[in-house]
């Protein structure tokens, strides 16, 4: 069966860095566009930041500069790089697969979500 497992969420003051992992089981990885998605308390889920299978990324104009995504498809895995955090990054951050086919097919698949603190 699919499965997302992020890691590498936790408490951190403002200014700090962390690194999100998300590992990747059940599909084939390396075709797959992946992304991070945060949600904060009261607010709707929110893209972070994209990747496509070929490694062009995007990023939510909140985070430019800040955070890095990256992927190794030897290792199935998608990362997640956030520096010079602010307590407005504080949220439960998900790692999403999702792949359109031209046939109509539509994969979508998520993780529980690991949870980010910046706080003094």
């Amino acid at each position: 069966q699919v499965q997302l497992v992020e890691s590498g969420g936790g408490l951190v003051q403002p200014g700090g860095s962390l690194r999100l992992s998300c590992a990747v089981s059940g599909i084939i990885f390396g075709i797959f566009p992946m992304g991070w998605y945060r949600q904060a308390p009261g607010k709707q889920r929110e893209l972070v930041a994209g990747i496509s299978s070929g490694g062009s990324t995007n990023y939510a104009d909140s985070v430019k500069g800040r955070f890095t995504i990256s992927r190794d498809n030897a290792e199935n895995t998608v990362y997640l790089q956030m520096n010079s955090l602010k307590p407005e990054d504080t949220a439960v951050y998900y790692c999403n697969a999702y792949r359109h086919t031209g046939y109509g097919e539509e994969y979508d698949y998520w993780g529980r979500g690991t949870q980010v603190t910046v706080s003094a």
